[in-house]
């Protein structure tokens, strides 16, 4: 009889010590689900902690604080339990990442400060903090056609739109890509707009882009160029987004770095046309400057994620505010072009004959 209470004694107490084995575990997973962990079936998920960010940048020192114009940081993240992470540059651009180390170049030139936000994530769960990062970025050249070869317009950097009407502007010339309405000669690109009768168009004339062979986001723009004379004539170096074919105009956005009529000597407009601000009512400023049909000026916009600034001669003279909701933060490819008439050239001097647009360089820099 003794040794069946011993064995009916162990017996009991090997099941209560399964009872608390089990007690003590149960709290154990909900001691730790209570730290900071989550559950997705049977599987833990880490949720990410101890988020840290650094940043340096290229060639910073004591007497280049803000890096040595190349505009590179290399960016360091780091966070318990992370599997991915997400960065918003500052500047409307995003990166994923797998890891924690990103080498990025802004390119808007000048001193610029960027509040750079980052998340690291596990399945859904994540942590955010932010970093305020000033950076310096040298102005170079990156784009250029000097228009040094006589012929026709470089074909890698040039193409041409060809046809009448302006495309909604009820203009009078017909564009054309022939050597008598566009030509380099003598280190000048010339546009040529000519009165006569060419495939049912009263006037011949020019338009020259560089869609789909070079395009931009951001940076100065400089051409130099002597304007075309005439009532009626239409010169304008301008630029479009890339993706005009798929938006539309104006969803695409219109940057009009130059525009000229004939009607109105010397009286330089420079203007930007969106959704809601475009045909009559476009965000616009105009100066008078002297000479535009016999010496070159300069024309050019400084172009960044918060203004567009337009010159004659380094002069300012209008200033867009841009902001995200605009359609001036994407790539835009350039046009050089001289109408006839329109809703804009207005009416045609009767004893036009001829007349021709020269520029002397384009220039794109950062």
């Amino acid at each position: 009889m003794m040794g069946n209470n011993v064995l009916l004694q162990f017996s009991k107490n090997n099941q209560f010590s399964k009872i608390l084995f089990f007690i003590a575990l149960a709290n154990f997973f909900y001691l730790f689900s209570c730290s900071g962990n989550n559950n997705v079936g049977d599987v833990a998920i880490m949720v990410p902690s101890n988020l840290a960010i650094s940043a340096t940048l290229d060639g910073s020192n004591a007497q280049n604080p803000n890096g040595d114009g190349s505009g590179t940081v290399n960016i360091n993240i780091s966070a318990t339990n992370a599997t991915s992470y997400k960065i918003l540059l500052g500047n409307g651009e995003t990166k994923e990442l797998t890891n924690g180390n990103l080498t990025y170049t802004y390119t808007t030139a000048g001193t610029n400060t960027y509040v750079i936000y980052v998340s690291a994530y596990n399945s859904g769960h994540f942590v955010s903090s932010t970093l305020s990062l000033t950076v310096f970025v040298g102005s170079s050249l990156v784009w250029s056609d000097e228009f040094n070869i006589d012929g026709a317009p470089d074909s890698s950097k040039w193409g041409y739109d060809l046809g009448a009407g302006g495309w909604g502007n009820n203009e009078s010339q017909y564009y054309t890509n022939r050597t008598e309405n566009v030509i380099i000669q003598n280190g000048f690109l010339k546009i040529k707009t000519i009165k006569e009768n060419f495939s049912g168009s009263n006037y011949t004339s020019a338009r020259i882009l560089s869609k789909d062979k070079f395009s931009f986001k951001y940076g100065r723009v400089e051409i130099r160029a002597r304007l075309p004379f005439g009532g009626g004539t239409w010169p304008a170096l301008w630029m479009l987004g890339n993706n005009v074919s798929t938006a539309g105009w104006p969803a695409c956005g219109e940057i009009d770095m130059m525009e000229h009529v004939g009607n109105e000597l010397n009286k330089i407009h420079g203007t930007l046309h969106s959704p809601g601000r475009s045909g009559n009512s476009p965000d616009t400023g105009t100066v008078l400057i002297s000479n535009v049909a016999t010496e070159f000026h300069i024309y050019s916009i400084d172009w960044s994620a918060t203004s567009i600034k337009f010159y004659v001669d380094n002069q300012l003279f209008y200033t867009f505010s841009n902001a995200s909701s605009f359609p001036f933060n994407q790539n835009f490819f350039l046009i050089i072009n001289s109408a006839m008439g329109g809703g804009f050239g207005g009416s045609i001097d009767p004893n036009f004959i001829s007349s021709t647009f020269e520029v002397d360089y384009v220039r794109v820099y950062n």
